[in-house]
């Protein structure tokens, strides 16, 4: 194996580490908005949302155990 890089390879990867730092920035502020909410506020909403996702899950499971139909209705 030779010495050379091949140029569009090292584009390339150029281009991989640039998206990873945009996804990291990304990241780093959603981070910092959800540490700065006021989590008091969203307790009820999120309570919601959690025991109807709970909900849905119990009962996709307990279809996929008898064999029922899916959760989509024809």
């Amino acid at each position: 194996m030779s010495g050379k890089i091949d140029p569009e390879l090292l584009l390339l990867e150029e281009r991989k580490i640039e998206a990873l730092e945009k996804i990291a920035k990304v990241l780093d502020s959603f981070s910092m908005w959800f540490e700065e909410i006021d989590k008091e506020e969203w307790g009820d909403r999120i309570q919601y949302y959690l025991s109807e996702f709970h909900q849905l899950t119990i009962q996709n499971d307990r279809r996929s155990q008898t064999g029922g139909d899916s959760s989509v209705q024809e």
